[in-house]
């Protein structure tokens, strides 16, 4: 009995001195090199194209007084942008920033005085914005955004014609209006499909602006006499745009120190 016993601890002193041994032999391995994160912050430019949409609430007034229903009436058309911008980024994956941008193009629709039986062609002939913007990188070379501010915007005087489509003598002139926005859209880098194109990236944006009222004077084509009739019109202009962006501190992604 006393030989079994001996026997099992030599085992078990072997068995335990092994164990230590491989233990020991394990060798060091590395933590996980950090995952690539890209740096947003920096100074950028901009410029594209696109089409948009306008809706405006319209009636006619006579010596100042509405003297007709409200109606919708609207246009559509294409445009170019160009703009700049200058993004921070903070908390990892936040981006805020500051832009400014143009609109050039012809968003044309119609224009009408119902009381006299008058229309006119009118079209958003530019606009303008600067505002803020906060984005959430879903993937370090995407940023997913949405945008806010102010805007301006400039407007065709109209050629009014007559029920016959002739010439009526009367026509509006142009005019701006300012008021605010809110939109959003999606920005990413252009290193894809095995491209390299460090500092260029591909942004398509969805905006809404909504304008302040004007009350547009119907004018005679002789004298530019101001009428009786005057023209309400509050325009919502819809636009989608796809732009080019060069980011001038664009490096690439860097990688995260600890």
């Amino acid at each position: 009995m006393k030989k079994t016993l001996l026997a099992l601890t030599a085992v078990a002193a072997m068995t335990g001195s092994a164990s230590a041994a491989d233990l020991a032999a394990r060798p060091y391995v590395k933590a996980p090199v950090p995952a690539p994160i890209a740096n947003w912050t920096g100074f950028y430019i901009f410029g594209g194209a696109g089409g948009g949409v306008w809706d405006a609430d319209s009636h006619t007034n006579f010596v100042g007084v509405p003297v007709t229903i409200d109606q919708r009436v609207g246009g559509d058309g294409w445009f170019g942008t160009v703009g700049a911008g200058y993004d921070w980024q903070f908390s990892g994956t936040w981006v805020a920033g500051v832009f400014a941008d143009g609109q050039f193009g012809s968003l044309r629709g119609s224009i009408n005085d119902e009381f006299a039986a008058l229309t006119g062609r009118i079209k958003m002939q530019d606009a303008w914005a600067a505002g803020v913007r906060l984005g959430y990188l879903v993937a370090p070379n995407v940023l997913s955004y949405v945008n806010g501010g102010y805007t301006g915007s400039h407007w065709s005087g109209a050629g009014l014609t007559n029920l016959a489509g002739t010439a009526s003598g009367f026509h509006t002139d142009s005019f701006n209006r300012n008021g605010w926005f809110v939109g959003g859209g999606v920005e990413n880098n252009l290193n894809i499909f095995g491209i390299t194109a460090p500092g260029w990236f591909m942004k398509t944006e969805y905006r809404a602006a909504y304008y302040d009222s004007k009350d547009i004077a119907v004018r005679t084509d002789v004298g530019n006499v101001v009428t009786t009739d005057s023209i309400s019109f509050k325009p919502l202009v819809q636009t989608i745009s796809t732009s080019l962006v060069y980011r001038f501190n664009w490096t690439g992604p860097v990688v995260a120190k600890y």
